[in-house]
């Protein structure tokens, strides 16, 4: 599976074992770097993602008019849920 396809918690996972496989001291240089370029782009998937997920958020947090609410350090801020709400 390419990175592009590979979820968020994929992309991760794969990190992690990449990490405990390169502190095991058991691999070789060559597969060292090997790791570290799949590691690399597995970063820049996983970064991708969370901007991708951060833009939806903030999409979600505006008003019904289109505006962001920001707080004072210009910053999206969150808004009660109220499940009582009718929308017509």
């Amino acid at each position: 599976m390419t990175e592009q396809k590979k979820s968020f918690e994929e992309a991760y996972s794969r990190l992690e074992q990449i990490l405990e496989k390169m502190n095991s001291n058991t691999v070789s240089l060559d597969e060292s770097i090997k790791l570290y370029e799949e590691a690399d782009k597995l970063i820049q998937h996983c970064q991708g993602r969370l901007t991708e997920a951060e833009q939806k958020v903030e999409i979600l947090l505006k008003n019904r008019d289109g505006s962001l609410v920001l707080n004072e350090k210009e910053q999206p801020t969150r808004q009660e849920f109220s499940p009582q709400k009718t929308f017509v």
